[in-house]
């Protein structure tokens, strides 16, 4: 069965761009067409960015897609609070920052109640009451946060629930969007697990539910005992993608998707708020845990979320042989994002939304202007043709690939 696709924005790319030409064309005349659709690329926000958002109802590049096989539509890119809502960061700074997503066609507002602690949905909840934007009009996700060295440890259906109704209170809501169960549990069942995700949405808390940071095996297990016990099944995963973390995504996600219906919303380094600048670019990139197995991701433990206003800790798991190697690798990256006239981020933010999979990127920003920098990434996107994208494998040399089938025959 064939959906019917969103109405192509192709068009009101051409004409934001040229609303624009005219004013600029004044200053420079040696200004091309080309240099413009990237000019906001190159040149910081303005003094008044909120203005500037504002001058049309539609982001060039923006899109909406269905999340997963559910009829839930996403805008391909999402805000991750983890940054927006840490203690850095003032409520008023927050506000602005959400204003600005909500009026660039941004719906997906991605929290956790380990972000921040409890802070982040309190916040995002006042900012959505004093607003007053209709409620069908946005996306709320939230996690269920497991953690081993909490009273509240693993995944029982007592502190699903409690985890669920307690999210709603702090965000003043009636029901969430997805609900994302962050990390699985392999001492609690997955019967367990499925049967209290379907109870909370049966009782109208939550529309959807899906997992962050699980195997494709556990999302599969997952996906068995829904059809076993006649429950709503996930319609996505959360997990993390960017030019140095690339297998699950590239090989077993569309798996997923094309048999059981989970989409993927990806998230990154670059994309929560880290320093931008070009000295902290290898931290940005290979801070995580991108170099352990092909399933594996980052893991958020009490210690790193009590500094995580401080990336020190980032750098010092990176491993300085693997560093040296990948030095040069950046350097490539930084020359080519010169040439196309934007920053590294950026080029990586528009490298992940060209995969077809991502139906969501999160996205996330300390300030008005670094959203705003995040958001000009989608008008790179058509840039990144089949000339460029080979550039790119060629200085990344990582593109992932199955491992060769063994038959049982053979071994006899």
């Amino acid at each position: 069965m064939c959906r019917a696709p969103i109405a192509s924005l192709d068009c009101m790319e051409e004409f934001s761009a040229g609303s624009g030409l005219s004013a600029l064309a004044e200053r420079d005349s040696t200004i091309t067409k080309e240099r413009l659709l990237l000019s906001g690329l190159t040149h910081s926000a303005p003094a008044a960015p909120m203005q500037l958002s504002r001058q049309t109802s539609i982001t060039p590049g923006l899109r909406y897609k269905n999340l997963g096989k559910s009829g839930l539509r996403v805008s391909n890119i999402g805000l991750a609070t983890w940054s927006t809502f840490s203690s850095g960061v003032t409520e008023e700074q927050a506000e602005q920052i959400i204003v600005l997503a909500v009026d660039s066609g941004i719906n997906v507002f991605d929290l956790s109640e380990a972000y921040s602690g409890p802070r982040a949905e309190i916040e995002l909840g006042r900012i959505l009451t004093r607003r007053a934007w209709k409620r069908s009009s946005y996306i709320v996700t939230t996690k269920i946060y497991w953690s081993t060295r909490s009273d509240e440890r693993g995944l029982s259906r007592k502190h699903i629930i409690e985890s669920v109704k307690s999210s709603l209170t702090r965000l003043q809501l009636s029901y969430i969007d997805v609900v994302i169960v962050h990390k699985s549990d392999p001492m609690c069942p997955m019967e367990e697990i499925v049967r209290a995700m379907h109870y909370c949405i049966s009782q109208g808390w939550a529309m959807y539910w899906g997992t962050a940071r699980w195997s494709p095996v556990e999302v599969m297990e997952a996906y068995t005992n829904c059809r076993q016990f006649n429950c709503v099944t996930p319609i996505v995963e959360q997990t993390e993608y960017h030019m140095f973390c690339r297998e699950k995504t590239e090989l077993y996600m569309p798996e997923l998707y094309n048999k059981i219906g989970v989409g993927l919303m990806a998230w990154s380094p670059v994309s929560i708020g880290m320093p931008q600048g070009k000295e902290d670019a290898t931290a940005q990139l290979f801070a995580r845990a991108s170099f352990r197995n092909k399933y594996s991701s980052f893991s958020w433990t009490e210690d790193e979320t009590v500094n995580k206003e401080s990336y020190s800790w980032m750098k010092d798991r990176i491993q300085p042989e693997e560093s040296r190697r990948q030095t040069e690798r950046i350097r490539e990256l930084n020359a080519l994002a010169e040439r196309l006239g934007c920053t590294l981020s950026q080029l990586i933010i528009a490298w992940c939304l060209k995969n077809e999979s991502v139906q969501c990127l999160l996205l996330g920003a300390t300030t008005v202007d670094q959203l705003y920098e995040s958001i000009q990434s989608l008008q790179l996107v058509p840039k990144l043709n089949t000339n460029m994208m080979t550039e790119i494998e060629r200085i990344l040399e990582n593109k992932p690939t199955r491992p060769p089938m063994i038959s049982t025959l053979a071994l006899r």
